[in-house]
């Protein structure tokens, strides 16, 4: 029997927003496999969770939310690097992961682009930068709360180290868009021993979770197709 699925979103939005919305959840169901759509604290189902927001508190929360690993898991943006980092503390967590929305970018800070969407999760976006815009945008929903995430990415978050990626021996697929800012993954590929890789043509970042052609190929990989 194939285990559940763990969803996992983004900065500044919610899982109901990110894999309900776009019809992940309802194709999931059709392929009857089950669903564990995790909220990470000052989002969504979350957002009263307010008090030392940290990187590690998500690790945590997402850790308590899978009962019985190894389960499945695709996550997106800083989902993907939460369980990416997840996989590389506890690799056997994971069955299979699907990892979208992070690149090489994964190995340095680009303190321009963090200042950019800080100032933006703040209120104050850049108006000149689209991202600071939309992360403005995105902290204005009703289930966000914008004081927490400030705290979230405002706490201590080292780069990915390449060895530490080296154990993860479970199928990735990493999906990334061809103008997406967090590319190119080819650093990211060379690191996971069992990778396989989706460039998704003419996509940006923020559109990656909506696009056909992920959903479809990342259903395929972990065994959920809907049975129509």
């Amino acid at each position: 029997m194939l285990p559940p699925i763990l969803f996992l979103h983004g900065l500044a939005t919610s899982g109901s927003r990110t894999w309900g919305e776009n019809g992940w959840l309802d194709l999931v169901q059709d392929a009857n496999r089950q669903s564990i759509v995790t909220d990470l604290p000052g989002h969504g189902t979350s957002y009263n969770t307010t008090h030392e927001m940290t990187y590690e508190k998500c690790y945590e929360s997402v850790l308590n939310s899978i009962s019985t690993p190894p389960v499945d898991a695709i996550g997106f943006s800083l989902g993907a690097r939460i369980l990416l980092t997840i996989a590389s503390r506890k690799p056997d967590t994971f069955r299979k992961l699907v990892l979208s929305g992070i690149g090489d970018s994964l190995f340095s800070i680009d303190n321009i682009m963090h200042k950019n969407i800080r100032e933006g999760i703040a209120g104050n976006p850049n108006p000149s930068n689209p991202e600071s815009r939309y992360f403005n945008q995105l902290s204005e929903a009703a289930d966000i709360n914008r004081l927490a995430i400030q705290e979230l990415i405002n706490s201590p978050q080292a780069p990915l180290e390449v060895d530490a990626l080296k154990g993860i021996e479970c199928p990735v697929l990493v999906v990334i868009g061809e103008n997406d800012f967090a590319a190119p993954a080819s650093k990211l590929l060379d690191s996971l021993p069992n990778a396989t890789y989706l460039e998704l043509k003419g996509v940006d970042h923020f559109a990656t979770p909506k696009n056909f052609t992920f959903i479809e190929t990342a259903l395929k990989f972990i065994d959920a197709e809907p049975q129509w």
